[in-house]
């Protein structure tokens, strides 16, 4: 996903919200400073800063990536998969997503 586009829609939920930065970074428990280099920098925030975000609107990372009027139905398995990666480390969830794209790499051959 185009960088852009995640920065698009975090300003998109913020301005919906009438939240500040600053009223966003103490919703999500995580420094202004950081709020305030994801824009400055036009860089996209990482996965644990971004589910902290997503927690502080409410919604879910699949939430955030569908858009506005899109709702991606889960399966109850998916959420269940979810709910764990959210709660791992982003060292970990990058074990997990490595894990998963060679499982699938090996089931393609």
């Amino acid at each position: 996903m185009d960088d852009n586009v995640v920065l698009v829609r975090l300003k998109e939920l913020q301005d919906n919200l009438g939240w500040t930065d600053y009223q966003l970074s103490k919703r999500a428990d995580i420094p202004q400073g950081t709020i305030s280099n994801i824009y400055k920098r036009n860089t996209i925030p990482t996965i644990s800063t971004l589910s902290s975000i997503c927690k502080a609107f409410g919604i879910t990372m699949a939430q955030f990536f569908a858009g506005n009027n899109e709702v991606i139905d889960l399966t109850p398995k998916m959420s269940e998969l979810f709910h764990n990666w959210i709660q791992l480390s982003e060292k970990n969830q990058n074990i997990i997503l490595d894990l998963v794209k060679e499982l699938n790499s090996i089931d393609s051959k």
